[in-house]
This record gives C-alpha cells, sequence and structure tokens, in this order.
C-alpha cells in the first residue's frame, strides 16, 4: 500500500491511526476464520481468508483489504478481541 495513503487513513470509528498488519497477526486472523470463525462489528461472518489488512495502532481493530482497496467502514471492522492468542507485535 501506497505509504501516503497509509498516513492519510484512520480508523473511522476511533480516528486511531492504522498500520498493515504483520504476517503473524494475519496468520492469526486466518487461522480463527478457519476455526471458530470471526464475525464483523456489523454481524457479518467473514468466511474467506484475509491477504492483508490494516490494523489500529492500538491493535483492537482489522480492516481487510480487497483487491488493493482498504474496505474501511465501521459494519466491516473485526475487532481482534474475538481471535485466540492474537499477537500481540
Amino acid at each position: 500500500m501506497d505509504k501516503r495513503l497509509l498516513d492519510i487513513l484512520c480508523c473511522p470509528t476511533t480516528r486511531s491511526g492504522l498500520r498493515m498488519m504483520a504476517e503473524p497477526e494475519l496468520a492469526a486472523l486466518n487461522q480463527a476464520i478457519l476455526g471458530d470463525g470471526v464475525v464483523s462489528d456489523g454481524g457479518a461472518r467473514i468466511s474467506a481468508s484475509v491477504t492483508s489488512g490494516l490494523i489500529t495502532q492500538d491493535k483492537r481493530t482489522i480492516y481487510r483489504i480487497e483487491d488493493d482497496i482498504p474496505v474501511m467502514l465501521a459494519d466491516e471492522a473485526i475487532a481482534t478481541a474475538q481471535i485466540a492468542h492474537f499477537p500481540q507485535v
């Protein structure tokens, strides 16, 4: 993702800064998706693996990136609290 775009993006709910997810974070998210399941803040079940995403600086919220476009809708956010053993990178 373009560094300039990343510098201006923020969480639509908290206005917290974002960063690209690290590989261990993506692995934990995808393991949870395949295992017990993950739901978005809007209540939709996430069924497809995530190849890249953004995470808030406080590591509480994930936003998927689909086709190089960040999905920055509050209802599409994923809370990390529902992911067992989410890494504290």
